[in-house]
């Protein structure tokens, strides 16, 4: 069964990481997906990492879906506004936006105060956090709210909850990941006469190919990585995300998350999905409840 058949996605920033996740389970479940990003087979962007949009794209195809790769900086607002025209003209119509535009992992000076931080990374920070979710939502609501029951998928870090009551070791980090929630709130109020609904979504300890990478290991075996450290025992695959937008996206009753911030394993718990491995890991409560307590780790009840 294929319950997206028919509908069209647009998943800003999908060359890796959650967006390529989301983007995977989308076409999972038959949805044509726009997957974009800077870096193709033929040019790379600032991050110098192999991945590509084009990689995505034969991903989400594979799944069962169909993936289509444009090349997009999401700051070019005209670059934006002529990615929307090609899906307005080739599909006709929008149901899914998943802003997941982020590209601020070497940017960010961990535990350093604003006063000591770098002012040019920690502004191109937000700029890349903030100004492309932005930018693509002013372009891209007008198509999706022609139909009813849009659905707009603001990816962040941390839940609301969790951010008000923790520093996000710097203040930069902190601003743009906390801003991306009251952005969803604020969109929340302007899709609601359409029967429209924005959510705001954060994975747990993910297992981005950059953080895999930094580890020394791989999906396959990457509980490895535990014996450096133990607490990495409660981290999830891209694609756990990614089953969770797309259990959003299959929801006739979306509508109930207006507005809400969610973690992917809340929304396991709700939904009944897994990830690779047939675990339902919930970071964000084993991270308070285990780690931040000083607690062995120990992933049992958590996943």
């Amino acid at each position: 069964m294929k319950p997206l058949e028919g509908k069209v996605a647009l998943v800003a920033g999908a060359t890796r990481g959650a967006g390529r996740g989301i983007a995977i389970e989308l076409g999972a479940a038959g949805a044509t997906v726009y997957v974009t990003g800077r870096t193709t087979r033929a040019q790379r962007s600032e991050y110098n990492r192999p991945e590509t949009i084009e990689e995505t794209a034969e991903l989400v195809t594979n799944a069962g879906g169909r993936g289509i790769a444009v090349q997009v900086d999401h700051l070019q607002p005209e670059q934006v506004q002529a990615l929307v025209a090609r899906i307005e003209e080739e599909q006709g119509r929008l149901d899914i936006l998943v802003n997941d535009v982020w590209g601020g992992e070497y940017l960010t000076q961990w535990n350093v105060p604003v006063w000591e931080h770098s002012l040019e990374r920690g502004f191109r920070q937000l700029r890349l956090a903030i100004d492309t979710h932005i930018i693509t939502s002013h372009y891209a609501l007008p198509l999706l709210i022609r139909n009813e029951n849009g659905l707009v998928v603001e990816i962040t870090d941390g839940t609301a909850e969790y951010n008000d009551n923790h520093y996000r070791l710097s203040l930069f980090y902190d601003l743009a990941k906390s801003s991306v929630i009251r952005m969803t709130k604020s969109l929340a109020h302007e899709l609601s006469p359409y029967k429209g609904t924005a959510v705001a979504l954060t994975p747990g300890w993910m297992r981005s190919e950059i953080m895999l990478e930094h580890f020394g290991v791989k999906e396959e075996n990457w509980r490895d990585a535990t014996a450096q450290e133990p607490h990495f025992v409660i981290s999830e695959s891209t694609r756990f995300v990614g089953r969770a937008v797309a259990a959003l996206a299959k929801d006739p009753e979306v509508g109930r998350w207006n507005g809400h911030s969610v973690s992917s394993g809340q929304l396991a718990q709700v939904y009944g999905f897994y990830d690779l491995d047939g675990s339902q890991p919930d970071s964000w409560r084993y991270i308070v409840e285990v780690q931040e307590a000083g607690k062995p780790a120990d992933a049992s009840g958590y996943r």
